[in-house]
Parts: C-alpha cells; sequence; structure tokens
C-alpha cells in the first residue's frame, strides 16, 4: 500500500498540466450535521487528482470512496444509505483497491493527522471527472484493507462524512 501511495504522489507531483474539468465538492459530519471541509477533484493526464481539506475527523487512516449515489441522507438504517455501495459500473462487485481491477469506487485513504485534519492529495487513476459527477464521496470511521476478507468493502465500517459531486 506504501508503494501505491508513493506512485500516486509521483503521478500527482508530475501532473503539471491539469485540465480545466474541476469541481469542488463540500462535505457534512453525518452525525453532528456540519461542515466538515471540502474536496477539491480535477480531471489530470495520470487520472483523477483528489484534494481533501477536510477537519474534525478522528486521527488515522480512513476508507474514502465514490459512492453510487449522489444523495447522503440516511437509508434503511444506515448513515448516508441512500448513496448505496461504492461505485461499480462494470458490475465486477470486487473490492480490489484504486489500482486493482475491482469497482471503481475505490480511492487511496484519506490520511487524518493529530488534530483531525486530513490534506494531502492523491490519485484515482481509472477515474475521470465526468464519470462521477451527481454521485457521492464518503469517508468511512476505519481504514480500508482495499479486499473484501475478512469484512465486505474494505472493513471501513461506518460511513462519517459525505459529500455530493456537483452534476
Amino acid at each position: 500500500m506504501i508503494k501505491q501511495f508513493l506512485i500516486s504522489a509521483i503521478l500527482l507531483a508530475s501532473s503539471a498540466q491539469a485540465s480545466d474539468q474541476h469541481t469542488i465538492v463540500k462535505i457534512q459530519h453525518l452525525e453532528k450535521g456540519e461542515h466538515a471541509g471540502t474536496v477539491a477533484l480535477q480531471d489530470t493526464e495520470h487520472g483523477l487528482m483528489i484534494t481533501p481539506n477536510l477537519k474534525g475527523l478522528e486521527p488515522g487512516v480512513k476508507g474514502f470512496h465514490i459512492h453510487e449515489h449522489g444523495d447522503c441522507s440516511d437509508k434503511d438504517g444506515v448513515q448516508a444509505g441512500a448513496a448505496g455501495g461504492h461505485y461499480d459500473p462494470e458490475g465486477t462487485n470486487m473490492h480490489l483497491g484504486p489500482y486493482g481491477k475491482g469497482h471503481k469506487g475505490d480511492l487511496p485513504p484519506v490520511f487524518a493527522d493529530e488534530k483531525g485534519e486530513a490534506n494531502t492529495p492523491t490519485l484515482a487513476p481509472r477515474l475521470r471527472l465526468s464519470e462521477v459527477k451527481g454521485r457521492s464521496l464518503m469517508v468511512h470511521k476505519a481504514g480500508d484493507n482495499m479486499a473484501d476478507v475478512p469484512h465486505h468493502s474494505g472493513g471501513g465500517g461506518d460511513r462519517t462524512i459525505c459529500g455530493v459531486i456537483p452534476k
């Protein structure tokens, strides 16, 4: 995972020629209902650059995903359950991380520092902004092992913050 993170960082640094395709996602804490910050999304020649500017998280590594639907409301007793599952346009039903051949909703993890802030840019090489507009961006309570074992969808746990990606 560290190797993949370093590869993302190198690609991110080398993508100086970003396109004009960008948007800002406003993010809310699901339990508190408070503003949690923003996430900038921008197309680059190497994929979708994701720049979080988040606050109020518990320190540590967090699962980070694009979810199917642009709706952060609760459904069936699940916080932000209306967002559906991870974005999976090819119907792979596999959770293999942002560099694997599983669903495309897997993003590199978010790292919250000791102050609960997350602001390290990352790259999703298989995504473009045009395909995620109108979907939701989700941060989970725990880290993500980028596999379906021992827990389905990486074991990230509860959904803690969410935002709808503007169309």
